[in-house]
């Protein structure tokens, strides 16, 4: 196999480089990544400036843009054939119920799915310091061979999200839905030594709601979880009742 293998953490994450290690078991793997830490940027593309891509060393290029921007040049310049997997993360942190739609993690393989490509979003679910990369990688490879022998559905992609602990501790993977979480956390507001206001979004971590099913749960009990995602954000069970509305 030919897989692609990006993030939103920047290329000298830890993350990657343990899921890069973990795939080269299946395939060929070139890491096309941000030369920084591109976190919360979501589906974002760069339109107005230009992009540069650095050569790190063989098979690892740096690009000062976005994860969806990687994936283009990847997919239209920088790679010889076009990838038979896109793999995005290791992500120091967890992906998990509305959070998925700011996550450059998952945006990249948003952006790999609309392109055709089978395509894989991997997180760690933990913001705290982690050993447990390398066990993440051999979960990220685990579920890589099963898309590769069994392909994935019309309109798939998948989150995969892995408890921070040692692979011997991790319960049995479980297909899970979106969760939900609730928005109560605050913005700090305060001065900088010049007398200037600043203000600094997402000062507290998340709190999903820990429904039986959901991604969140299921993280919640140190079992992996795999959530299929599609691009369709229609609100079909809408459909009838604005049909009925006088516009």
């Amino acid at each position: 196999m030919n897989i692609m293998v990006t993030n939103d953490d920047g290329i000298h994450a830890h993350g990657i480089r343990a899921l890069a290690e973990a795939l080269q078991q299946i395939g060929t793997v070139t890491v096309i990544a941000p030369d920084r830490e591109r976190s919360a940027v979501g589906h974002s593309l760069t339109l107005h400036s230009p992009l540069r891509v650095f050569e790190l060393h063989k098979g690892w290029y740096a690009i000062d843009g976005t994860p969806t921007d990687c994936v283009n040049m990847a997919i239209h310049s920088l790679l010889p054939v076009k990838p038979d997997l896109v793999v995005s993360g290791i992500n120091h942190g967890p992906n998990l119920g509305d959070d998925v739609t700011y996550s450059g993690t998952v945006a990249a393989a948003m952006e790999a799915n609309l392109m055709g490509i089978p395509a894989i979003a991997v997180s760690l679910a933990t913001f705290n310091k982690s050993d447990n990369f390398a066990d993440a990688g051999q979960i990220a490879l685990r579920v890589a061979r099963q898309v590769a022998v069994n392909g994935l559905p019309d309109d798939t992609f998948l989150n995969v999200n892995i408890p921070d602990c040692r692979l011997s501790e991790m319960h049995s993977p479980l297909i899970t839905r979106q969760g939900k979480r609730s928005f109560v956390g605050t913005i700090i507001n305060k001065t900088d030594p010049r007398g200037r206001k600043y203000f600094w979004i997402g000062s507290e971590e998340p709190n999903f709601n820990d429904d039986p099913g959901t991604d969140f749960h299921a993280i919640n009990r140190k079992h992996v979880s795999i959530t299929p995602l599609h691009l369709d954000l229609t609100n079909h069970a809408s459909l009838p009742i604005l049909a009925g509305w006088s516009f």
